[in-house]
C-alpha cells in the first residue's frame, strides 16, 4: 500500500446542494461499513444530502450507479471490496466493475468517487477502510473527490 503521492485538501467543501447517493457492495462486511462511514462523514461534514444504497456485490456498482443518476443523483460515491482468491475470477470483476464505473461517469457527465478497494487479502482492506488502527480511509477520500468533481462539473458547466 502506497498512499505516497496523495493530495491532503487544502480548504473544507461546501457540498450544499448537491444530491449524493452512496452505493457499497456488501461483501466484507467489516471493511464496507468502514468504507461507507468514512464517506458519510464526508458528505456530511460538507452538507451534500446523500442516502445510502447497498448491492449484493461490486460488479453491481456501474448498474445501480446509472440508477442513481437517472434519478437526478449529482454524483455516486461507489464502495466496493475485492479480494484476490486463486482464480482469475478476481481480475474479471475488478476489471468489469472499474470498467463499467467509468462509463457510467462518462455517459452521465457526473462523477462516481470511486472506492473500490482490490486487495491480496483482508488485511490491506482493513488497512484502508478508515476504522481504527487504519492507516488510510479511502470511504472518504471516494466522497470528497466526487464532491469536489461536482463542484467543478456544475461550474463548469456554468
Amino acid at each position: 500500500m502506497s498512499g505516497a503521492g496523495a493530495p491532503t485538501p487544502s480548504s473544507p467543501i461546501d457540498g450544499s446542494g448537491l444530491r449524493v447517493v452512496v452505493i457499497a457492495g456488501t461483501w466484507h462486511e467489516t471493511i464496507s461499513n468502514g468504507l461507507i462511514a468514512g464517506a458519510q462523514r464526508v458528505l456530511d461534514a460538507a452538507g451534500a444530502a446523500h442516502s445510502l444504497v447497498r448491492v449484493p456485490g461490486s460488479f453491481e456498482l456501474a448498474v445501480a450507479a446509472q440508477a442513481a443518476f437517472a434519478g437526478g443523483a449529482d454524483a455516486v460515491v461507489a464502495l466496493g471490496v475485492i479480494i484476490r482468491g486463486g482464480t482469475p475470477h478476481f481480475e474479471y470483476v475488478s476489471a468489469a466493475t472499474t470498467d463499467g464505473l467509468t462509463r457510467v461517469s462518462l455517459d452521465a457527465g457526473k462523477p462516481v468517487g470511486f472506492g473500490l478497494l482490490t486487495l491480496d487479502d483482508e488485511q490491506q482492506g482493513l488497512d484502508r477502510a478508515g476504522l481504527p488502527g487504519s492507516t488510510e480511509d479511502k470511504g472518504a477520500e471516494a466522497a470528497d473527490a466526487a464532491v469536489r468533481t461536482a463542484l467543478v462539473v456544475r461550474e463548469l458547466r456554468g
